[in-house]
């Protein structure tokens, strides 16, 4: 079997977060696993595995719906364990009808086939618009 890409990792959250299954989303990282938003403020981080799971959880099951999530670009860095994606999306707040495109920028380790460091440097203000209070709540995976 060859061994699993960066790409194919991508592949499977994508498939993993449109369909909602926060348990096989947060199966995709590592026990030490670190999910940052470093726009987001310092109190914007998971640690850990149970934690990328709760949280994971109570976004899929929150009123914010991902109509699009695509990889526009990946990057290999020098470190064959890091890559950075330009990621293009879509949202809908159910309970408002209100939606918003983004960008972001990601950039992973991902160690054996999964994810150890997850930093998003997402639009947040496009993001906090379409949410308003569940923002504060919660992260988005």
């Amino acid at each position: 079997m060859p061994p699993v890409t960066p790409a194919d990792v991508l592949a499977e959250r994508r498939r993993l977060i449109m369909s909602g299954d926060a348990d096989g989303f947060a199966d995709l990282f590592t026990p030490d696993a670190v999910i940052e938003h470093p726009f987001m403020g310092p109190a914007a981080q998971l640690a850990g595995q149970d934690a990328i799971r709760e949280n994971a959880r109570q976004v899929m099951a929150s009123p914010l719906r991902l109509e699009e999530f695509e990889v526009a670009q990946l990057h290999q860095t020098q470190d064959p364990e890091v890559v950075v994606v330009e990621m293009r999306s879509r949202w809908t707040m159910t309970t408002t009808g209100r939606s918003a495109a983004g960008t972001s920028i990601q950039v992973l380790r991902i160690r054996d086939g999964k994810i150890a460091l997850f930093r998003d440097y997402v639009d947040s203000a496009a993001l906090a618009d379409v949410m308003g209070d569940v923002l504060s709540g919660g992260m988005s995976a």
